[in-house]
């Protein structure tokens, strides 16, 4: 795998202040990216999409299994991070270790908040800091019915007789 390290939250900031000092407009999203797929690419190209710099807070393993369940992530925070680095779409990854990302969004303060439109735009998490400081939210419809938790329930139910002796 390619040499790859994240980004600490100090150097994200840093970022942040000089895409600001160029009118650049910084859009905020979050998520466990467990499992990487379509729907999480398709998402963060839509993300992306409504603004210029597009920064990802991971969460971290520790915030994950907090969040999900003990048997959650499947891929650790590095492979994660990496996987979501190497995106077209996105500019920066960094791992955020609390379990709703209100710290991180104060102190980055986005130009857009997204998140997807299953979120009632009153209940995300950060929405007040951004629109007080001038910003926007953006919902984002998904356009497919995948979600980690749905794969890994396929897998274990496609496989469970494999993994049963007879």
């Amino acid at each position: 795998m390619k040499e790859f390290s994240i980004p600490t939250l100090d150097e994200i900031i840093n970022h942040c202040k000089k895409y600001k000092s160029e009118k650049k407009r910084i859009v905020f999203t979050n998520g466990c990216f467990d499992i990487l797929h379509s729907g999480h690419v398709d998402y963060l190209s839509k993300a992306k999409a409504v603004g210029d710099i597009l920064i990802v807070a991971i969460n971290s393993d520790e915030s994950v299994r907090r969040i999900k369940d003990e048997k959650r992530p499947i891929l650790n925070e590095n492979d994660r991070a990496f996987l979501v680095q190497n995106l077209k779409s996105v500019d920066h990854v960094f791992l955020f270790n609390e379990d709703t990302p209100a710290k991180v969004i104060k102190v980055i303060l986005p130009d857009v908040l997204v998140k997807g439109a299953d979120w009632d735009e009153n209940n995300i998490v950060g929405r007040d800091t951004v629109v007080n400081n001038g910003g926007s939210i953006e919902r984002i419809d998904f356009v497919s019915q995948l979600s980690t938790s749905k794969i890994i329930d396929t897998i274990l139910s496609r496989y469970s007789n494999f993994f049963t002796k007879p």
